[in-house]
């Protein structure tokens, strides 16, 4: 592998700096640095961050590779700047074996774009009934450490609290879809004024919020680790900032389009606006966007949820839930967080990488830019503005809300380990 010297780029923001890739490592990083040989890339105004971490990507393979493949799901997550995405386990068969999340583990080595960590389910079927092989998938070779029934709340508090003191003995996380089924059937979107206007069964904040309250009580009982994914209520906020003011192991999460959008775009019976947890008001997007500046919300997830289009092209009832976002995730946070002077790039790179990769107690990512570290990079072009165009993407899936929005900012090279995935914007 070549040398790689990437020249006058601002390391997480910070004064220009030339940075050195020898192999699949940083050698140096400083200025006026030379090597020869080496293929140059010119960085001046571009940001180089570590390769961002994805806690929470729907890869559909086993079993729904007419939404998306671990290859495709990956060329997707390069092309966004992420060097490492954990896939949830609702799959077809469901990753509740060693068997299945070891066949996802070894589809992402085949596929070279970017790491692959499967997040094995934490009951039997995501039936929330018996917990799955949480041991037995830790001990494979994909060396789970993230479990979840994302899509499904573990709705029984005994259930929950076993699995807590499970994946304590390996210092393993639950992640949970915080959603009471009882408060949600028939839920349509968000429960509100938008849905009483429009006649749609309402999805309540309290579901979500009852459930996490619920569960931070369970860990902090338990000594055990819990993470909330896509948290998007102001009132869930609250719950965990109380939870983390005590001390207790918990860490959340919030979706890119979580930080943008709300429910008055329900308005337009688009169902490419359907998604699980539901858009919320814009009342809900702003104190989501102070918990994660000042670190209540710990990270940003993508929730990329790729589907067909004859399941999102249909009336509103009966569209799929869910959303591409591997691709816009960091356009969306440069405009809501960045650009809004809520993060610098520093932030972006803590609650992108760092802090995703320590929750998924995944090695190798989120690591400082800096001699002796591998070069896990993303360089991104701040200045850039564009329209989005899902026809570009490199998803098999095209259901983004963001189709033609202009949106900043744009990824123009990642490395794994030291190979280009992605250059100048385009798939290496």
């Amino acid at each position: 592998m070549s040398k790689i010297l990437i020249r006058g780029a601002k390391v997480l923001g910070g004064e220009p700096q030339d940075v050195l890739i020898d192999g699949e490592s940083v050698e140096a990083v400083g200025t006026g640095l030379s090597a020869e040989g080496a293929t140059v890339v010119e960085a001046e105004g571009k940001i180089l961050l570590p390769g961002l971490v994805d806690l929470h990507t729907h890869l559909r393979e086993p079993g729904r590779e007419d939404s998306e493949t671990v290859l495709t799901g990956t060329k997707a997550a390069a092309v966004g700047g992420f060097t490492a995405v954990h896939a949830m386990a609702n799959t077809f068969p469901v990753a509740d074996t060693a068997g299945v999340v070891e066949q996802v583990w070894r589809l992402g080595k085949e596929s070279g774009y970017c790491d692959v960590q499967p997040v094995g389910a934490v009951t039997v079927g995501l039936e929330g009934k018996k917990l799955a092989e949480l041991g037995a998938m830790h001990d494979s070779a994909a060396g789970v450490k993230v479990f979840s029934d994302d899509g499904k709340c573990v709705d029984d508090a005994v259930i929950m609290r076993r699995a807590l003191e499970y994946v304590k003995a390996f210092d393993g996380v639950v992640a949970q879809h915080a959603q009471e089924p009882r408060l949600t059937e028939g839920a349509q979107m968000n429960e509100g004024v938008v849905s009483s206007e429009l006649g749609l069964g309402g999805w309540p904040a309290v579901a979500e919020e009852s459930i996490i309250a619920r569960d931070v009580l369970l860990a902090a009982h338990v000594g055990s680790r819990v993470h909330i994914c896509h948290l998007s209520t102001a009132g869930s906020v609250e719950i965990v900032r109380w939870a983390k003011s005590k001390g207790w192991n918990v860490t959340a999460e919030v979706t890119p389009h979580h930080l943008l959008l709300t429910d008055e775009l329900v308005r337009t019976y688009n169902p490419v606006y359907k998604v699980n947890p539901p858009l919320r008001t814009e009342a809900d997007v702003m104190a989501l966007r102070e918990a994660l500046a000042d670190g209540t919300i710990d990270c940003v997830a993508t929730d990329h949820a790729p589907h067909p289009h004859e399941d999102k092209d249909c009336e509103w009832a009966a569209a799929a839930m869910g959303m591409v976002g591997l691709e816009t995730a960091l356009s969306v946070v440069q405009q809501t967080m960045v650009d809004s002077g809520l993060l610098d790039w520093a932030g972006v790179a803590d609650r992108m990488s760092f802090r995703p990769a320590a929750i998924g107690r995944l090695e190798g990512h989120g690591r400082p830019v800096s001699a002796g570290e591998p070069a896990n990079l993303t360089l991104v072009d701040p200045a850039y503005r564009g329209a989005v165009d899902p026809s570009g993407f490199a998803s098999r899936s095209r259901n983004t809300p963001y189709e033609g929005r202009e949106l900043p900012g744009r990824v123009t090279h990642t490395w794994l380990r030291g190979r280009a995935t992605v250059v100048d914007g385009n798939l290496a």
